[in-house]
């Protein structure tokens, strides 16, 4: 019986520019290339999955995949083309679900990892720039997520090793790696969270564009490493790391300007997490997509996603996660205008992160410290300073805060983001001699980073200095950041 059109295929199928004899060829070719050369599409079959919504066995589908990426110059998957099945939004909602955010089952999330980031290191290869994709609503991710985030954590410790497989659209069948990786102990493990720091030092220090690919590599190891039976602790920690991994892939990538694709490594992150029975750092992941949305102009779509974290953390969250959680809801209800949320929710982020020590915070929470607070604060009343002038003395205030504590921490890249938000707040002001100050400190060292995110909030700062270009140094000031800008780089 016909399942009707699969119209995410044919939307894709359309952006290509191929017709259905060239797609079957492709496929064809591209199958006997990495061994599978029994495959034998014809125009026929690639219409009865257009039209009539039939899967193809596998490989088809991770052929198909593959060979999208390397036509639309973007991480295609197999969920994005429509070829497997879909799980329901939760009780009560209305709204539609869409492939790009929806869950897969717990037991998929190593091997979908895998895929993704595998067709993410092939753009990489191949140079390509990322084209023709769109972010999904937030609350179309809060919705896809809900239901799977509320289920029961994964128990490990009950989990008895049995054949190594991976689960395919067909069904589960014997994993067959190109290579078989030796045994994975605490010792490898071990080994793995120290370059989750080192990454994360380096992507707080100078931005990620330059370890970008090494961490979706790293994290493409570890999927595959979970696809082998492997000691319950070792895995529950191997989860663990790709979760952390996942976050900064996603944040990475959002710094380079590749939203959508970072959108999915924050999602592949919340439900590494969740498989790990780390409810908090899923939450935290989700915040990260919450703060993509600000930065990008959709509020709404972040407050969907900062109740999600929320939900997720649940009572497991230490008071500094849900400070951290907090200022970013915060963020949201400045870019609204929303005064009195913002006082309401920023003094219960205070209170709550002033009973935190921050001893017993795990390793992704220990940069959120009293500098990373101030500099949120700055950030959240500078947003709602465009609305509300009122708020420019106290981003002052937290800015310069900020900057002070950070002169110690050797992270560059967040002070540099400090001073663009005080310069920013004096022209909200009407201090423009003292934004000419913290603007050319600000030049002075942005070029040292690889961070278009910094670029953007530049921009924004450049954008408000526009009422003062009359005044001689301000001219001279917004002539140089002209000639310094990278053109804005966008998946879209």
């Amino acid at each position: 019986m016909s399942k009707g059109p699969n119209t995410r295929l044919a939307d894709l199928f359309a952006l290509t520019g191929w017709s259905k004899g060239e797609l079957a060829r492709l496929v064809n070719r591209r199958g006997a290339a990495v061994g599978q050369q029994q495959l034998s599409t014809d125009t026929s079959r690639v219409r009865r999955w257009i039209e009539q919504g039939e899967i193809p066995r596998d490989p088809v589908p991770r052929v198909l995949a593959a060979v999208f990426t390397e036509r639309l110059g973007r991480v295609v998957t197999t969920e994005d083309l429509g070829l497997t099945r879909h799980r329901p939004t939760r009780p009560g909602s209305t709204r539609s679900a869409d492939a790009t955010a929806e869950p897969w089952e717990p037991d998929r999330t190593a091997a979908v990892l895998t895929e993704f980031t595998g067709m993410d290191l092939m753009l990489n290869r191949r140079g390509l720039v990322g084209a023709g994709a769109a972010l999904t609503a937030g609350a179309v991710i809060a919705d896809n997520l809900y239901d799977w985030l509320s289920g029961p954590d994964v128990a490990y410790a009950a989990t008895r090793p049995g054949p190594r497989s991976v689960i395919t659209q067909g069904g589960s069948r014997p994993l067959r790696d190109v290579y078989e990786p030796g045994p994975v102990g605490p010792e490898e493990v071990q080994a793995l969270e120290h370059a989750v720091e080192v990454f994360r030092a380096w992507d707080a220090s100078r931005g990620g564009g330059l370890q970008r690919k090494a961490v979706v590599g790293q994290l493409n190891e570890v999927g595959g490493l979970l696809t082998h039976d492997l000691q319950p602790a070792v895995k529950t920690r191997l989860w663990t790391v790709a979760a952390n991994l996942a976050v900064l892939a996603g944040w990475m990538s959002h710094d380079v300007g590749l939203e959508p694709t970072a959108q999915r490594y924050f999602v592949i992150a919340a439900q590494a997490a969740k498989e790990a029975g780390d409810r908090p750092r899923a939450g935290e992941a989700i915040s990260r997509a919450a703060r993509q949305m600000i930065h990008l102009g959709r509020a709404d779509d972040a407050l969907e996603l900062i109740q999600l974290a929320h939900a997720s953390s649940g009572d497991r969250a230490l008071p500094r996660t849900q400070a951290m959680l907090r200022t970013v809801e915060a963020w949201a209800q400045a870019s609204l205008g929303r005064s009195e949320a913002v006082s309401r929710v920023l003094d219960e982020a205070e209170k709550l992160f002033v009973q935190d020590t921050g001893e017993a915070a795990p390793s992704w929470m220990q940069r959120f410290n009293e500098a990373e607070l101030h500099g949120m604060e700055a950030l959240v009343y500078r947003t709602l300073a465009e609305h509300d002038p009122g708020a420019a003395r106290l981003a002052e205030l937290h800015a310069r805060q900020a900057i002070d504590l950070r002169e110690k921490t050797g992270l560059e890249r967040s002070a540099l983001l400090d001073r663009i938000t005080l310069a920013s707040v004096y022209w909200i002001s009407g201090e423009p001699d003292e934004a000419q100050v913290q603007a050319k400190l600000a030049m002075a060292v942005i070029g040292q980073n690889s961070s278009l995110r910094t670029w953007d909030r530049l921009r924004e700062m450049y954008r408000l200095s526009g009422r003062y270009q009359g005044m001689p140094g301000v001219a001279e000031l917004r002539a140089e950041i002209d000639i310094a800008m990278p053109s804005p780089r966008r998946e879209v």
